[in-house]
């Protein structure tokens, strides 16, 4: 179908994201745009508008007048909001733009609070809560999460992170800056065990392989492996900078007498910094492994290598879709 004179021609391939994602800076600048917590303001009006420019160009049809950049900004809004594969609007907090503001205000109160076990037990649960609803809003429409595992998932993590902050709170009574970071392992001890759990659909019957071309040539367990083991690796990435900075930053701070005067300054403070750390971790921890990921023909499962070969003899990698 050819576009008519003047408007944007129809070859746009606006299904993948703008920028080279075989390379470091091209998916940061991909994430970047995807978690905006600007894109949160926008109206129920401008993200239908955004919805009816990215489903008119996919059937064929060009909004009169629009430039490509509008095309692409439309494209990031529409993805912002909706689920890629229901076409659900996502509830406002589990929204990829909802991650630095929220993980903002929960990281920066469970590093506050982080003395008296009602409050590390109270914000342990508030972080999982609010991960069970991303994990859910941003599930994949081939593997979808039923409500057993999702509760399964959730009991999991919030007990192995209450555990686990419960646990090293008290042997660390007589250290206090290590008291600090006690919140961080609690993330990354929950995240290892969270992860697996809201996916491990794909652990039992694997997720889809494809060649180059995007051919489905079958499902791995392996693939599913690799996918989730860098999942974690990036959210554990991304907890680092703003659980692990803002505690040295703050313990300096509350020696001074600024602080030592204004002692209700220390929370929003603290949420302040953690969210300026989070801004930068969130995209360029997600950009740490491509999203569409590659494994090597020889570290598949003997059966599928057995079949792709019958069917495919040059494949020598095949690529898969980790997730986020």
């Amino acid at each position: 179908m050819e576009s008519k004179m003047g408007e944007l021609p129809l070859d746009i391939n606006i299904q993948e994201p703008r920028w080279d994602q075989s390379t470091f800076l091209g998916r940061a600048r991909h994430f970047f745009t995807v978690t905006d917590p600007r894109n949160l303001l926008l109206s129920g009006a401008q993200l239908e508008a955004s919805r009816n420019i990215v489903q008119n160009y996919r059937a064929g049809v060009v909004t009169p007048g629009i430039t490509e950049d509008q095309l692409w900004r439309a494209k990031y809004v529409y993805d912002s909001a909706f689920h890629p594969d229901t076409g659900e609007k996502v509830v406002l907090i589990g929204r990829m733009s909802a991650q630095v503001p929220m993980n903002m205000t929960i990281t920066g109160c469970m590093l506050t609070f982080y003395r008296k076990t009602p409050t590390v037990v109270f914000w342990q649960w508030v972080n999982q809560s609010f991960n069970a609803i991303v994990n859910y809003s941003n599930r994949s429409g081939d593997t979808p999460i039923t409500v057993r595992q999702l509760g399964t998932a959730y009991v999991s993590a919030t007990t192995g992170a209450v555990a686990t902050a419960l646990g090293l709170k008290s042997l660390t009574k007589h250290l206090p800056l290590v008291g600090r970071f006690v919140p961080f392992a609690a993330v990354a001890a929950a995240n290892c065990i969270n992860i697996p759990l809201m996916r491990q659909r794909e652990l039992q019957v694997g997720i889809p392989v494809a060649d180059e071309a995007g051919q489905r040539l079958g499902y791995s367990v392996t693939a599913a492996k690799q996918g989730i083991f860098q999942v974690v690796i990036s959210r554990i990435c991304m907890a680092i900078p703003a659980m692990a900075i803002p505690p040295l930053i703050m313990d300096t701070l509350e020696k001074k007498d600024f602080l030592k005067r204004r002692p209700w300054l220390g929370a929003p403070l603290q949420v302040g910094l953690v969210g300026f750390c989070l801004v930068f971790a969130t995209p360029l921890c997600c950009a740490l492994f491509p999203q569409k990921s590659s494994i090597h023909m020889s570290k598949l499962e003997p059966e599928l290598r057995a079949q792709i070969h019958e069917q495919n003899p040059s494949v020598e990698v095949v690529y898969y879709n980790k997730g986020l």
